[in-house]
């Protein structure tokens, strides 16, 4: 609090308290020895406006301050003068503890000057108007506290200040920076964890606990490569088969650890998944899981490490269940399904099955619900149009007698709606695996592009037909003309889809449906072609109601000389 010393002749013996001024922060007349002090007193009310004193060496700033930012202490030596100080941790460009308004403060770097308590093991980081001292106290992940804070009470002096505890280490490592940096961190702090953790059990296997870290873990040897080994871990499991897990490993190797992190997926969660099929709503539904033989690279297996996890929440009817693995890179890293597949679930526990040794979790997605009355207008529908596709199909194909070019164009509409309605009603929810989703969806683009590509070319023929007004030539000509429909009915769909499939494959199949994203505009690889087609034949639409309208009036024309005639 600043500190002031009132001129002579003002005060009485002894010293001012509160009590010697009124509320408007006047003095009390009674305060006065001095008959003039109406005459002082008009005085003091100038130098309240700035300062308010209560009692001997007491000086409050009152409605405003000659020190700038960063000054903080007033000590009026003299009746008319005033001096500040800087706040603590900061010092006055002159060096000198009080200081005119003019001068400005600069930090005081505690680490340089040798006025931080740290302790030896400790890493002093400045900072402005103060300094802490960041270690990671009995832990080898030591050389971390040099870039990332940690505020544990061990790395200062004994001061007799009460420090406050530093947070769960893996979280004050990954949450320092953007989604990137603790990727990448991510990526760097799991290796670490799982060698250090691999290391310091070798002599002692077992079940063990670290809180400063907030994993469990537990390691065992391979007594008997032959048989399978099942490891326990914050209720989560993982069945290995170490033959295989240590064959063309080097050195003699035959222990597993496997470690649980019970706070890590708070911070590595489902944002850091992107399985490029548009899930949506994904949350991190277990805890992260890491399984090692001791190796910083990721270990591929022959057969699979079936993994046990316990979840977080019930997922219900509509809960879709990823087994991912952090596929992490110099870069950064992120959640990925390769190598991993959800093998069954229920509403306590999911189990997984990888060809890799790596970090796990399980993520869970919320499927949308599912109208049920859409849903059978949806089957009822397209039930009915396959039966009449279908007899459709058949009249054209065995009813000569009518065969020709347009019957000819029909059939191939026919065939294209049918093959593709079918496949939709029984492929459309085959998300499961990916590879064959991504197919589906590919095969409907195609049928649905070559069903509006022959509606283009009937719409043609209909127009020539209209605009020459006379039956078209079925013999050699209508073969001839074949041999061009059938390259433009089914050749350039293909040539879009390939193109499509060449450009963005994993384009093809969402998280719930069969079918092409709507994300990036590659819906368009679809719609674009679609939208030309419906324009054109709009244009033939016009053109041949015009014809038609101009042959009926010459028509009507012609009948009427005709019945004059006669």
């Amino acid at each position: 609090m600043p500190e002031c010393v009132l001129g002579s002749g003002l005060v009485r013996s002894g010293q001012l308290s509160q009590g010697d001024f009124s509320e408007d922060g006047l003095m009390k007349r009674h305060v006065y020895r001095n008959p003039c002090h109406i005459l002082f007193e008009s005085v003091l009310k100038l130098l309240l406006l700035r300062f308010q004193c209560y009692g001997k060496q007491v000086c409050v700033p009152a409605l405003r301050s000659h020190c700038p930012a960063g000054f903080v202490r007033i000590t009026c030596q003299e009746f008319w003068s005033t001096q500040c100080a800087c706040k603590d941790g900061f010092q006055s460009t002159s060096g000198k503890k009080y200081t005119e308004p003019h001068e400005t403060c600069e930090d005081i770097d505690e680490c340089k000057t040798g006025l931080a308590k740290c302790s030896e093991i400790a890493y002093c980081r400045n900072e402005i108007g103060s300094y802490y001292c960041s270690c990671i106290p009995n832990s080898s992940f030591n050389i971390f506290a040099g870039v990332f804070k940690f505020n544990y009470k061990e790395c200062y002096e004994a001061t007799g200040e009460e420090i406050p505890s530093s947070e769960n280490i893996l979280e004050i490592l990954m949450d320092n920076g953007s989604k990137s940096h603790t990727a990448k961190v991510a990526t760097q702090v799991l290796q670490a964890v799982e060698l250090e953790m691999w290391t310091t059990t070798l002599a002692s296997p077992g079940k063990h606990e670290n809180s400063t870290l907030g994993i469990v873990y537990e390691t065992k040897r391979c007594n008997d490569t032959s048989e399978k080994t099942l490891l326990e871990a914050g209720n989560n499991t993982m069945d290995i088969d170490c033959s295989d897990a240590f064959k063309g490993v080097q050195g003699d190797r035959s222990t597993v650890t496997l470690i649980t992190y019970k706070s890590l997926g708070n911070i590595l969660n489902g944002s850091f998944f992107n399985d490029g099929r548009g899930t949506q709503e994904v949350t991190l539904n277990s805890h992260i899981t890491s399984g090692t033989i001791g190796l910083k690279e990721k270990v591929s297996l022959s057969e699979p490490v079936f993994l046990t996890f316990q979840n977080l929440q019930p997922g219900g009817a509509r809960a879709e269940y990823f087994c991912v693995y952090w596929d992490g890179s110099e870069e950064g890293g992120a959640w990925s399904t390769e190598g991993c597949s959800h093998v069954g679930s229920n509403d306590s526990h999911t189990q997984c099955k990888c060809f890799h040794l790596s970090s796990f979790a399980v993520l869970m997605a919320l499927v949308p619900k599912v109208d049920p009355v859409l849903t059978m207008i949806t089957y009822v529908g397209l039930s009915l149009s396959l039966l009449c596709l279908l007899l459709a199909a058949l009249t054209f194909l065995l009813c000569r007698p009518i065969q020709n070019t347009s019957t000819f164009l029909h059939l191939q509409l026919s065939i294209c709606l049918f093959l593709a309605h079918l496949l939709f009603l029984t492929g459309i929810d085959q998300t499961e695996p990916e590879v064959l989703c991504s197919v589906i969806a590919g095969m409907l683009h195609y049928l649905y592009l070559a069903s509006f590509t022959w509606m283009l070319l009937e719409g043609l023929h209909l127009f020539l037909t209209v605009r020459n007004l006379k039956v078209a030539n079925y013999t050699s000509a209508g073969k001839f003309k074949k041999r061009f429909l059938y390259p433009l009915g089914y050749g350039v769909p293909a040539l879009i889809v390939a193109v499509s499939a060449i450009v963005g494959p994993q384009n093809y199949g969402t998280y719930d449906r069969c079918w092409l994203k709507h994300d990036k505009e590659f819906i368009w690889s679809f719609m674009g072609p679609v939208a030309v087609i419906i324009l054109i034949n709009l244009v033939f639409y016009f053109q041949i109601l015009w014809i038609l309208r101009s042959k009926l009036s010459s028509l009507n024309k012609e009948v009427s000389t005709i019945q004059d005639t006669r």
